[in-house]
């Protein structure tokens, strides 16, 4: 198998100076988590309560915002693996993430409201100043930019300090046990930032709710930046991703072009000088066009290496599977729902009262209490009877997520409906939740709903992370992380396209399904649609997970293994054929 510029640029794992367990703590990123978690937890309420928004606007808002965010790093992504790399990807998106904050904080500590006499007889005749939401919206959009070098990134550079780049048990094992233990701290920094940030906001209000962000996106920079001397960098390779497109034009151009007979010979097909010879799949295959006399091809817009299209070959396979996480989008981004939810419920828990965007860390908090509970007690039982080195394999997993997602929203539906007919028997149906009085019903009834997105996510989105990876050629790992972001970002549009859906369609018959006093709405009825989709979701998954194939057949292996040398220490010949 041949290793393009990007692999030759790695350091030999058996030479290592750099990179292991050291770096981790530098590139995790902590603070920055829990910085950006602790700003989006409670912005919900911030849009309604400061900008008096209505809770369908400022949800398509937020939902637009974290659409935004999750189609950025994608591009991220290609500019770290193609251009500047990783750890500049890094720092700059760290830097861009940190001046939206403070933006962001900017319109906490300005005025907000015109001063007129209409509003100074009631918060209903208040008007925002004109400059305060294009500020407000830059620094969303400068933090979805930041996040968009962050997010890609930071797991792919991680996973680059310790994997040794071979298919052994050993070293799917290490990558397994990183991706779950980067998802267990991550989940308890998000715990701390809807806990103690959350609280700070309500307690001590916006200024300072949003200042402490900023001090520890400081921190993270700077750990991350500290650790420099340490990290082992792949040199950036245009290659990659210039060669996708080379693949798909050369397809183009010789679709009319018969097809060579098969053969299993290495030597008819075109390989890179020095490389393993390697036969093209039976699929997506493209016929011959000639070499030159260095054994290049003449027009590489014809002509392409069987690992560039076997590389292409890689990510055109995954597509189908990815496109079943667009749905988790929609289910993890409409969480500002039940924000709105426990805000007209009973909150107190003895005497301390937990805020109501509190309520989303008890998924964080089964994401992480799984994820530590399958690495270390049922991966190796698991393991012996699947004969996986994971337990489960990837698409299992996945799949056993989009289940619990569907069923997630179902519970969901029913909490909703108990709650809201408690609300019509105690007379509530009129009253403004913002400011009547909560609901006779303990808002710890929405936990179960949490604690079922937790573990889907824990299954779901973790073996998406998994199996992209896994999957994608190495010189395009960052790019491979990056899908779970942008199916996420199409997710949120779509989420964003059903709520303004649901609520054009159903507000002819009264107040309609999504009305911004949820005790006269039918959210129930939403919940219940986002369940219907959610499993035919899994039958698609279904699907696509047996079209798939075997996992495991496109990670880049060893370098030691790819190169092949004679005895005189001179190298092969290079072997000349056709693309396929």
């Amino acid at each position: 198998m041949e290793v393009s510029a990007m692999e030759e640029a790695l350091p030999n794992p058996n030479q290592r100076r750099k990179g292991g367990l050291r770096t981790i703590p530098h590139v995790h990123l902590i603070f920055e988590k829990v910085a950006s978690f602790g700003l989006t937890a409670n912005m919900i309420l911030y849009l309604t309560e400061r900008y008096l928004m209505s809770s369908a606007l400022a949800t398509v808002v937020l939902y637009n915002w974290n659409a935004f965010s999750n189609f950025l790093p994608i591009f991220g992504a290609v500019l770290a693996d193609a251009y500047l790399g990783r750890f500049r990807v890094i720092a700059l998106g760290s830097f861009v993430s940190l001046s939206g904050m403070c933006l962001l904080c900017l319109t906490a500590i300005l005025p907000v409201y015109k001063k007129t006499a209409a509003c100074a007889a009631s918060l209903g005749g208040c008007e925002v100043v004109p400059w305060q939401m294009p500020l407000l919206f830059t620094s969303f959009a400068l933090m979805s930019i930041g996040s968009g070098g962050i997010r890609p990134c930071t797991l792919a550079f991680g996973a680059d300090q310790l994997d040794k780049r071979d298919n052994s048990a050993k070293n799917v094992r290490t990558l397994q046990t990183f991706f779950n233990w980067y998802y267990t701290v991550l989940g308890l920094s998000i715990v701390f930032a809807a806990t103690v940030i959350v609280y700070i906001q309500q307690a001590r209000g916006w200024v300072v709710g949003f200042v402490v962000p900023v001090v520890l996106m400081v921190t993270a920079l700077t750990l991350f930046l500290l650790g420099s001397p340490f990290y082992l960098r792949a040199m950036a390779d245009r290659s990659a991703i210039l060669g996708l497109v080379q693949v798909l034009v050369a397809t183009y151009k010789n679709r009319h072009e018969p097809l060579p007979q098969e053969t299993s010979d290495p030597s008819c097909f075109y390989n890179k000088a020095g490389s393993k010879p390697r036969t093209p799949t039976n699929k997506l295959r493209n016929p011959a066009k000639e070499l030159n006399a260095e054994g290049a091809a003449c027009d590489p817009w014809r002509l392409c290496t069987v690992q560039m299209v076997e590389d292409t070959k890689a990510v055109i396979r995954v597509l189908p599977i990815w496109s079943t996480g667009i749905l988790p989008g929609v289910i993890v981004g409409q969480q500002m729902f039940p924000t709105l939810q426990a805000k007209t419920m009973d909150r107190k828990v003895g005497h301390l009262e937990i805020p109501a965007a509190t309520f989303g860390v008890f998924s964080i908090l089964t994401l992480t209490v799984w994820v530590a509970v399958y690495d270390r007690a049922l991966v190796r039982p698991l393991s012996r009877l699947t004969g996986h080195a994971r337990g489960l394999s990837l698409r299992q997993r996945m799949g056993f997520g989009l289940a619990l997602f569907a069923v997630a929203m179902a519970v969901a539906a029913r909490t909703e409906s108990v709650r809201r007919a408690a609300a019509v028997a105690e007379g509530l149906r009129d009253a403004d939740p913002r400011t009547g009085p909560p609901v006779h019903m303990s808002a710890m009834r929405l936990v179960p709903q949490h604690c079922l997105t937790g573990l889907a996510e824990g299954l779901n989105l973790i073996g998406q992370i998994e199996f992209y990876y896994s999957e994608f050629p190495k010189t395009m790992s960052s790019i491979g992380v990056s899908l779970l972001a942008l199916g996420l970002g199409f997710g949120a549009l779509l989420g964003s396209a059903i709520v303004a859906i649901i609520g054009t369609a159903t507000r002819g018959s009264g107040d309609g399904w999504l009305p911004n006093n949820l005790n006269r709405g039918h959210y129930d009825d939403y919940y219940l649609v986002l369940a219907v989709l959610g499993a035919a979701n899994v039958v698609y998954f279904v699907a696509c997970a047996w079209a798939y194939g075997e996992e495991g057949q496109n990670r880049v292996a060893a370098a030691a293994d790819d190169a092949v040398v004679e005895e005189d220490g001179k190298e092969e010949e290079e072997h000349k054929a056709v693309i396929m």
